[in-house]
């Protein structure tokens, strides 16, 4: 079945839902009208502008709705989800901020101008020299470990720091359908393993000794963990933090940081779990954490970005083999690496449209859509059953604003597309705007050290 608006599942929604499945539309047909997409530019990246501004909107206004007045809340966007630094941008115009996992994440955070107070850093892996950058600004730390630990003893000898600093717990409540992606299982990499011999006590202690150790952090929520599984591991930081508070006699702890992870529904357009539904699941199940008491982060990431955005691919060849329809097109492993690799736990939803850009019409016939790679398992939808991809048409990947355009697997030497922004132009129109420039040739040759072609066989070296 087509997805587009035109015929299919977008044609029966309503509301912001239906309305941003008809923008999806508007903006492949002129894409293609505007020569973003065509014979010479195969493949494209699009991103909703309007749709990520409701998504944002939508995240503060749910937490707003349950946590009392004046109650300190940053919301900090994941950017591993999409780090392309104009969306970072947009999204702190849209009062968002900015979880970061590496120095070059920290620093396409800063290229938007996301202050260092409004900026966490989590990581399982920080260097010396990361930890130092970070404390300098003033950004967030969530310690990992105990080693870790040790090292900020150390820098914080050196001298004060207006870093808020804490320690991330493991509540090991368990995992969801994708083990990959299960964060609080009992042998998680993340954070201290709180059910282990001894841990409890030992995260207690650590922070009765350091009275500049303030946040404590809990990251359940992922791709296929449900609500109530996300709810008892912030339980579990809640109850944890009020045992830390209640034995040093004082409010050490004033902030949780709940992480984020809220689930994206791949099915259909409908948003589902909304963030107004995890919050009151979270205000049902720990009351307290929105008393007042505690100041709150969280790190929502797929959930911000992925309805908003899609990969748009022309069908170079349409061929047969076995029987069925195969639609070879520019969109595969490079754009799409967890899809091929993974397809049972992240299946994507593929739109058809014609070589104008309008969603096809036409019965449903079963058939594959493959990528350019050079290997068999290159395929974004094997069996899909809609209207027939011909030569010259366009196979759209939805939901894909997350963990798919901005994340290149560089197999063949394939190159990045470009993705383009999209709103209304205020003439019934579509404006584009360039988020990032699809990759160059000799840009693919300068990664893969082109200055140092005799680097191997030049002589007295």
């Amino acid at each position: 079945m087509n997805t587009g608006t035109g015929a299919g599942i977008g044609g029966g929604l309503g509301g912001a839902d239906g309305e941003r499945a008809a923008r999806r539309d508007q903006a492949v047909r002129a894409a293609v009208e505007q020569g973003l997409l065509g014979p010479d530019a195969p493949i494209v990246g699009l991103l909703d502008v309007a749709g990520i501004r409701e998504s944002a909107a939508a995240l503060r206004a749910a937490f707003a709705a349950v946590t009392a007045p004046g109650t300190p809340v940053l919301h900090a966007f994941a950017v591993k989800a999409t780090p392309l630094v104009a969306v970072l941008r947009l999204l702190h115009e849209e009062g968002i901020g900015a979880e970061v996992a590496s120095p070059g994440e920290l620093a396409l955070a800063r290229a938007a101008g996301v202050p260092p107070e409004r900026t966490v850093l989590d990581s399982p892996a920080k260097t010396p020299g990361e930890l130092r950058e970070a404390l300098s600004l003033g950004v967030a730390v969530n310690t990992d470990n105990p080693q870790e630990l040790e090292r900020l003893d150390g820098l914080m000898a050196e001298g004060a720091s207006a870093s808020p600093l804490g320690i991330r717990v493991n509540p090991q409540v368990g995992g969801g359908s994708i083990e990959a992606l299960s964060t609080a299982t009992a042998t998680s990499k993340f954070g201290v393993a709180l059910r282990d011999e001894g841990a409890r006590e030992w995260v207690v202690r650590a922070y009765l000794d350091r009275p500049w150790l303030t946040r404590l952090h809990a990251h359940t929520g992922s791709q296929g963990i449900p609500l109530t599984l996300m709810a008892e591991g912030v339980s579990e930081a809640y109850a944890l933090a009020e045992e830390i508070n209640e034995r040093a006699g004082r409010r050490q702890v004033d902030t949780l940081d709940i992480g984020g992870g809220l689930p994206v529904n791949f099915a259909s357009d409908a948003t589902a779990p909304t963030y107004g539904a995890y919050a009151r699941v979270l205000r049902e199940a720990v009351p307290g954490l929105f008393d007042g008491r505690y100041g709150l982060v969280t790190e929502f990431g797929r959930s911000l970005l992925a309805k908003h955005g899609t990969v748009v691919a022309r069908v170079e060849y349409a061929k047969s083999a076995g029987g069925r329809p195969v639609a070879v097109t520019h969109a595969g492993v490079q754009v799409a690496t967890r899809t091929v690799y993974a397809p049972g736990a992240w299946p994507l939803r593929i739109a058809a449209y014609d070589g104008k850009g309008l969603p096809k019409e036409g019965a449903d016939v079963v058939q594959d859509v493959a990528g350019p790679a050079c290997f068999a398992g290159d395929l974004l939808a094997v069996g899909r059953a809609m209207p027939l991809l011909e030569q010259g048409d366009y196979a759209a990947a939805l939901d894909t604003g997350a963990y798919y355009f901005a994340h290149h697997y560089a197999y063949n030497s394939l190159a990045r597309p470009g993705v383009f922004g999209y709103e209304a132009d205020g003439c019934g129109g579509v404006a584009f705007a360039t988020v990032r420039e699809a990759q160059s040739v000799a840009e693919i040759v300068a990664e893969a050290g082109g200055a140092h072609a005799d680097a191997l066989t030049s002589r007295g070296h």
